[in-house]
């Protein structure tokens, strides 16, 4: 199938995509690139079609995947490419892809699980899921506040982890109540921890909760925290980024639990 046109109503559609109120209406989201596009098809994401450059053919890195019953192959023009991407020198391939509604509950509380409290910055938000998916997390939740998931920035910066472990989005006055009452430790960080991050137990049900850039975790969020660690800096710098401290964290509790015997 090809579309050729930009005035075509799905190219349109498409292009709206670029806005988080379509993104919700429609229920769905663009990703772009061979790279997205790969980790989409090899993780059985729900695609709804693949866009490509009709005059280059479909990307030879994409000929060989698995293919998903019901996904649509259209060639475009590389001017609709233009409309709907959101780079400025966009690659010759993109994918739509439905949401998934993933609830809290269905995370593996067994492992490690990365809250995120209003972190407004769509890097550090997609730099910490890909972290997570690195160091083998049992998911992350995206509270109120935070970058939108679907942000085209917050899935570059995943690098196409968003496909390999579950990521929530809820209230989280809600959820880490009842994630408490299942036995879930919540552990965040503060310049007035007594004890530092790599003398804490990071094992057993334990969630690391990272507050925003500016302000750190809101007051409600803080409330039903049961641990305040900090990571130590002897050096002269007078912070780290969310997504570098969350890093320091999870990594840290991936040593305690895989690697403490060596």
């Amino acid at each position: 199938m090809e579309i050729l046109s930009l005035q075509n109503a799905r190219v349109k559609g498409w292009a709206q995509l670029q806005e988080k109120k379509h993104r919700d209406k429609q229920n769905k989201y663009l990703i772009e690139g061979i790279h997205l596009v790969q980790e989409a098809l090899l993780s059985g994401a729900d695609i709804e079609c693949i866009a490509y450059d009709y005059e280059q053919g479909i990307p030879f890195e994409l000929r060989d995947l698995p293919d998903h019953s019901g996904v649509e192959w259209i060639g475009v023009t590389r001017a609709i490419i233009a409309k709907v991407s959101h780079t400025t020198t966009p690659q010759p391939v993109f994918a739509v892809v439905r949401k998934e509604k993933i609830a809290w509950s269905q995370l593996d509380r067994n492992k490690l699980v990365v809250v995120l409290d209003g972190l407004q910055d769509p890097g550090n938000v997609g730099t910490i899921i890909r972290s997570a998916d690195a160091s083998g997390a049992g998911g992350v939740i995206l509270g109120k506040g935070c970058a939108d998931l679907y942000n085209p920035k917050t899935l570059r910066s995943t690098m196409g982890s968003l496909f390999h472990l579950p990521v929530v989005e809820g209230d989280l006055t809600d959820i880490l109540p009842q994630a408490r009452e299942m036995g879930a430790r919540l552990v965040t960080t503060s310049l007035d921890g007594q004890t530092t991050a790599f003398h804490y137990d990071f094992t057993g049900s334990c969630w690391i909760v990272i507050g925003s850039e500016g302000s750190g975790v809101s007051p409600e969020v803080a409330a039903l925290v049961d641990d305040a660690i900090i990571i130590p800096m002897p050096g002269k710098a007078e912070s780290l980024n969310a997504a570098m401290a969350a890093s320091i964290l999870m990594f840290e509790a991936l040593r305690q639990r895989e690697y403490s015997g060596c």
